[in-house]
């Protein structure tokens, strides 16, 4: 009886450096969750940006499949407010939405973001660039937020 009564007041809680032990590796979980939450929220806040150039995306590739006969027409007829192809006003984290032809056969929308609620957009672009090749628009993107890792 008396090995049972030693037994039971030996197991009556943690020792200090099992407490410790479980701390540090809350820390250490913590120290790696909180860089990914950041990298996640960004991307969540800056996706209205890069969807504010859907719009203008199926206004483009509507005119090119409709309007355009070549790649010329592609680009002189499908920007500038022209067959339904116009600039985007500011809305949100989105500053702006413009879209611009460079060349023949080749457009670009370039959206642009705004400070948003934790200013992650702040300045960061996406560009789409559509290019006129057989009948359809091949879209490839670029823009700072690629760089950023954010789109």
């Amino acid at each position: 009886m008396k090995n049972i009564t030693m037994m039971k007041k030996a197991q009556q809680g943690f020792t200090l450096i099992e407490l410790m032990i479980v701390v540090a590796i809350i820390g250490i979980l913590a120290a790696v969750a909180l860089p990914a939450y950041q990298t996640y929220t960004k991307k969540a806040t800056f996706s209205e940006v890069v969807l504010a150039t859907t719009t203008q995306k199926t206004a483009v590739e509507i005119c090119g499949q409709t309007v355009a006969t070549d790649a010329a027409s592609f680009t002189s007829q499908c920007i500038g407010g022209k067959n339904g192809v116009i600039n985007a006003a500011a809305s949100g984290v989105v500053k702006s939405v413009a879209v611009t032809g460079v060349t023949d056969g080749e457009i670009i929308i370039t959206a642009t973001g705004d400070k948003g609620e934790i200013g992650t957009t702040d300045d960061l672009t996406v560009i789409m660039t559509g290019t006129l090749t057989n009948g359809q628009i091949i879209w490839v993107k670029t823009g700072t937020c690629v760089a950023k890792g954010i789109c």
